[in-house]
């Protein structure tokens, strides 16, 4: 893996906390030389200098991912340090929780601004500079891109926009040698859903789900290294989330009743 990675240009987006940073340390631990961008300098410039201070290559760029400005400045950024980008991982990404007929039109906005177009914005500018070096570009999604969450609707709509992009652009350039990789963790154990948006599009501020049973930032991360090593298409880390791939072609409608239930449990849930 070391000698596979060492040397690459990596960017990471949402690399602060949770999954974006965890990949981040991944691939620095891998010998890559590594871009994070998030919103949070201090966090930023915290997990750079634990970075280098070890022996790895990191910078960072504050990025806000829903400003097309940012993600041209950030890709900018990258090639004056490095000259060549090999791998864009487009993970930024918000959540919400919230019924539709109850939710502000603003929270879908804001969803759609974060998760879609910072992978729209991020991914524009490297384009070329990915098809030059033969690199990867990743979308870490959700079983929600494969079927619809009920109380996560802004979500859903947002990480299947995601799948539609990149499907496209791995279509366009199959001739060019461009790996394009959706990854689609399950339930993982991050700050996501206490910043989740509620009705209103205030944070929720707590979890509704036992974090300590989740998957881990450190598990996702791995995987996300593997499927690049091994050029993976898609990459469910979950049996539900496999199952669900193949049984909404087959059974959709236990698959619907299915979700209806197990996110009506959940403490305070939205749906009724």
């Amino acid at each position: 893996m070391k000698k596979l990675f060492k040397d690459k240009v990596v960017i990471v987006t949402g690399a602060s906390s949770g999954i974006g940073e965890a990949i981040a340390r991944e691939f620095a631990l891998n010998g890559s030389k590594v871009v994070l961008a998030a919103r949070t300098e201090s966090k930023l410039q915290e997990i750079t200098n634990e970075i280098t201070s070890t022996g790895g290559d990191a910078f960072f760029v504050r990025t806000d991912v829903s400003v097309e400005a940012d993600c041209k400045t950030l890709i900018g950024k990258t090639i004056e340090k490095y000259g060549r980008i090999d791998i864009l991982v487009n993970n930024a990404g918000l959540s919400m929780r919230a019924s539709f007929l109850d939710v502000d039109v603003k929270v879908l906005h804001q969803l759609m601004n974060v998760n879609f177009w910072g992978t729209v914005y991020c991914t524009k500018f490297a384009l070329p500079y990915l098809i030059e070096s033969k690199g990867s570009l990743i979308g870490v999604s959700s079983v929600a891109g494969f079927h619809g969450l009920p109380g996560r609707t802004g979500y859903s709509a947002s990480k299947f926009a995601i799948h539609g992009f990149l499907e496209t652009i791995r279509i366009e350039n199959l001739r060019k040698g461009l790996h394009v990789m959706i990854i689609a963790p399950g339930f993982t154990s991050t700050e996501i859903r206490k910043h989740a948006l509620t009705a209103n599009g205030r944070e929720q501020g707590e979890s509704p789900r036992d974090e300590k049973r989740l998957m881990s930032p450190g598990y996702v991360a791995k995987w996300v290294l593997k499927g690049i090593r091994k050029k993976k298409r898609n990459k469910l880390l979950t049996w539900d989330g496999r199952f669900t791939a193949l049984f909404q072609r087959i059974i959709p409608t236990v698959v619907d009743w299915a979700y209806y239930l197990e996110m009506s449990k959940e403490p305070k849930s939205p749906i009724k």
